[in-house]
């Protein structure tokens, strides 16, 4: 949404408002040499006609009217008599007749006109504020066509201005603001032309630099220290950042960008002007607009979080940036240009520091508390929060990188099942930055581990959360800054993981079983092997009904293989054996879990936590 003070709507790129070339004074020939006597004092007379009625000391009616308001038909005829005066001032002078009488009458109707000229170029100015302001100028209409399109109306062919077809498919405002651009365009043509360029660019910048200040301040933008943003609560710096975005959107779209479109126009008969003009309104406020990235960039105490806000800001003076070339593309407001590379320069200094904090964060968390089942841990969770949220920042953080050495192989962690080392090329500096940090979080993770005293249960938590990892990184623009061969291999060692939790929380329940489950074997020997099946079975089910797994695919594939291992090989044994220890009774006696009772407990687990009561005794349902 623009801001309060920051109109919308202006021409339509679309619409064909001008045809023919600009020329106020096209309608009258200019002769090299060959003025009469008379031609010259009809000239002069004409002229004095016409400025003496709009001459605001001699006329009460001229020094409250506006000529330009009143009628286009007679400012255009005043613009065109003052043209003609010009060319006959010109020819005097260079026929050596400088003393002559009317050279001296031509340059006091000069001066007079000139004064008239002024006054109308500042009520255009003024009363047209609304009509003139950036966002109006430039909403609908691009630096370049606007210019052309401007340049490109005959004055003369339509002195009235009445655009035919045009002026159907514009609105009034459009209408006005197109009037406005034209008249100063008028005005300044001709002063320029009669040497009057100063007494118009000092009054033009006066009042547009009054227009971009204005905006820059109900914009927010303001001239802040080092100091005062080292001092800032990170709240109000975050609030100021986020002002500064939309103010950087808003100045670009519309404040800058009209301005350069109105300058250029209106002084369009000379490059220098319109340089200088448009070096004069707009430096200090661009400069300022620009400087706000550089200082925030400074700050010295900040945590890994607000690298997002730095990011933000360097993308929108990044995106921005070939408009910045375009529109202060003059020598004499290089400043401008400078002070966007400048900031780009320290934000993407501060980026890099805050990413080595964030690998600093991880190295050095030393929470021993274990999570509850081999659950996700908090830390894995927040990084790969940052992670993914970086990720969608990926060609930013590739431009910001990708000068930036790459890691020593030496300061990685020495944790060879997460090693680094691969047979493919080169990975992008991107890729290199972001599987190092999640390097750093799987060797983290990996000590962390060790603080759970059932072995099966660490190698659960490594799964789960190696699991997690891979998950957020298809989820998002991670996926696509990372090989597919590093994803592969981390998807090889969850199942690896996984096949280790198997063979540490079910090994002793699958070694209960005889080898061949099928052999023949003495009752007394079935006995003992239902017995042992049983409380093994038992102790491990008891162990391993807290643990979790919140990934269901990992879960399920982690039960089928339990299942396939255990529930098989018990139901070959099972069938097998135990008519051996005698009738039903005994079979009640002896066998505890029937095959079916040991797959429904196995379908149990990895869905309860330790809060949500635990799962059913099986010797006590059995």
């Amino acid at each position: 949404m623009p801001r309060k003070g920051m109109r919308s709507l202006c021409f339509s790129p679309e619409t064909p408002f001008f045809q023919g070339s600009v020329s106020p004074s096209s309608s009258v020939t200019s002769p090299a040499s060959g003025f009469s006597e008379s031609m010259i004092e009809q000239i002069i007379d004409t002229a004095a006609i016409i400025v003496a009625k709009w001459d605001g000391e001699t006329s009460p009616y001229a020094k409250v009217t506006s000529m330009f308001y009143e009628s286009k038909r007679e400012a255009m005829h005043f613009i065109r008599s003052v043209n003609d005066l010009r060319k006959i001032m010109h020819f005097l002078v260079s026929g050596q007749d400088s003393g002559s009488e009317n050279l001296i009458r031509a340059q006091r109707l000069m001066q007079i006109a000139m004064k008239r000229l002024q006054k109308e170029f500042y009520q255009i100015l003024s009363m047209n504020r609304a009509h003139l302001d950036p966002e109006s100028v430039s909403t609908r209409s691009s630096r370049t066509s606007t210019q052309s399109s401007l340049s490109d109306y005959d004055y003369d062919a339509s002195p009235d201005y009445e655009f035919g077809a045009a002026k159907e498919s514009i609105s009034e405002v459009e209408e006005v603001s197109f009037m406005a651009m034209s008249d100063l365009k008028s005005i300044a043509d001709c002063m320029i032309g009669s040497g009057y360029a100063k007494e118009c660019v000092q009054i033009y910048n006066m009042i547009r630099k009054s227009i971009i200040n204005e905006g820059i301040y109900k914009l927010g933008i303001e001239k802040v220290s080092s100091s005062k943003i080292n001092k800032m609560e990170w709240d109000v710096l975050n609030l100021k950042i986020k002002d500064w975005l939309e103010a950087m959107k808003i100045s670009m779209r519309t404040l800058f960008t009209g301005e350069r479109i109105l300058c250029d126009f209106v002084f369009s008969s000379s490059d220098s002007i319109r340089e200088s003009c448009f070096s004069e309104i707009t430096k200090e406020g661009a400069v300022l607009l620009f400087e706000f990235p550089e200082v925030v960039g400074k700050v010295k105490k900040s945590s890994p979080e607000r690298i997002f806000r730095l990011l933000g800001m360097y993308t929108a003076v990044s995106d921005n940036w070939p408009e910045i070339e375009t529109i202060f593309s003059f020598e004499s407001i290089s400043a401008v240009r400078s002070q966007a590379l400048n900031s780009m320069a320290r934000l993407s200094e501060s980026v890099r520091l805050l990413l080595l904090d964030f690998e600093s964060m991880i190295r050095k968390d030393s929470s021993k508390t274990t999570v509850p089942g081999g659950g996700i841990h908090p830390l894995t969770i927040y990084s790969m929060n940052y992670l993914t949220a970086l990720g969608d920042y990926g060609n930013i953080l590739t431009d910001i990188i990708s000068d930036w050495p790459p890691p020593a192989i030496s300061s990685l962690p020495e944790i060879s099942f997460y090693s680094p080392v691969s047979n493919e090329s080169p990975a992008a500096p991107i890729s290199d930055r972001i599987s190092r940090l999640i390097l750093v979080l799987l060797c983290k993770l990996d000590s962390k581990a060790k603080y759970y005293k059932d072995v099966a249960v660490s190698y659960l938590f490594l799964a789960n959360n190696l699991q997690y990892v891979i998950s957020r990184i298809h989820k998002s623009n991670l996926h696509s800054l990372l090989s597919k061969e590093w994803i592969t291999k981390h998807e090889v060692k969850v199942n690896q993981l996984a096949t280790s939790y198997e063979r540490f929380a079910w090994g002793n329940v699958l070694a209960s079983l005889p080898a061949n489950p099928t052999a023949p074997m003495k009752p007394a020997e079935a006995k003992e092997c239902f017995r042992k099946f049983s409380i093994s079975f038992e102790d491990a089910y008891w162990k391993q009904i807290s643990c979790v797994v919140p990934n269901s695919m990992l879960r399920d594939q982690i039960k089928v293989s339990i299942g396939r291992k255990l529930v098989a090989v018990y139901q070959n044994f099972f069938d097998s054996h135990k008519s051996t220890i005698g009738d039903e009774k005994s079979i009640t006696l002896f066998v505890r879990f029937y095959p079916e009772d040991v797959g429904n407990y196995l379908s149990d687990l990895f869905i309860r936590t330790l809060t949500s009561g635990g799962g059913s005794s099986p010797s006590s349902s059995s």
